[in-house]
This record gives C-alpha cells, structure tokens and sequence, in this order.
C-alpha cells in the first residue's frame, strides 16, 4: 500500500502519470466546444438579422447566404459530435470526421449553385462528395465497433 503511494508520487513528479495528461486535454476539447457553442450562437444571430433583408435585397441573394450560413452551423454541430464522442471513448470515429466533409463539401456545392461554376468544378464536388460517402460506406461496414 505505501509502495503504491511512494509510486503514485514518483510518477507525478516524473511526468509520466498519464491523469493530468487526460484532465488537460479535457479541458482543451472543452474549451473548444465552449468556442464552437459561441460560433454557433454568432451564426444563428446572424441569420437572424439577414432574414430582414430579405425584403429589401430580394428573396434569391439573402436565400444564398441563409443556406450557406446554416450549412455552416450544421458542420460545426458536426465538429462538436467529434468533440463528444473523443471525450467519451478517447478517440475519433473516421464517420464522423467522413460526416463533417461531407456537409461542408455539400455546402461548397450549394454555394456553387448561386455562382458561376464551370462544369469541371461541378464534376470534382460531385466526384468527393461520391468518394466520401464510399469511404463513409466502408467505415461502418468495417468498423472495429460493428456487430456482426
């Protein structure tokens, strides 16, 4: 029993307990949800305060942005579900990383509908957006996790 003590704060002195190592980087991921939460609120405000223009602009440019700022917000949902789940198990799903490319890229394509795009832009959004979900596909299928 005071081995174990006389261990415990040897290795608290040395730097190789690997609790405070843990609790810092909780307080980092925790910091940065704080930070995305913040970022989230900003957007919604946001988009708040673009829909009386609306009236003013024209309903087609305020809908342009209304889009692109909630797709936004939807992938930093996604950046706080990767927080999440790192916190819970202690490391990141490729899923979820998979998912938060995938609303963005989705984003960037909605926002090329709005713009003036080539057809080889086009092409190239449609053609990650299809290798994405095949490697989103092969994740789950062969997930460590999987139950078969």
């Amino acid at each position: 029993m005071i081995n174990q003590e006389i261990i415990k704060r040897k290795n608290i002195v040395l730097l190789t307990d690997s609790d405070w190592h843990l609790r810092i980087i909780q307080f980092i991921v925790g910091i940065l949800m704080l930070a995305l939460y913040l970022w989230i609120g900003v957007g919604i405000l946001n988009l708040m305060s673009n829909l009386p223009h609306i009236f003013k602009d024209g309903w087609a440019n305020v809908v342009e942005h209304i889009i692109i700022d909630v797709v936004l917000v939807l992938a930093v949902l996604e950046l706080i579900r990767i927080l999440q789940s790192y916190l819970a198990v202690g490391r990141v799903k490729v899923t979820f990383i998979l998912d938060v490319a995938l609303v963005v890229l989705i984003g960037e394509l909605i926002g090329l509908w709005y713009k003036a795009y080539t057809l080889i832009e086009f092409g190239l959004h449609i053609a990650v957006i299809a290798v994405l979900t095949l490697l989103r596909i092969v994740s789950i299928r062969f997930s460590p996790d999987a139950i078969d």
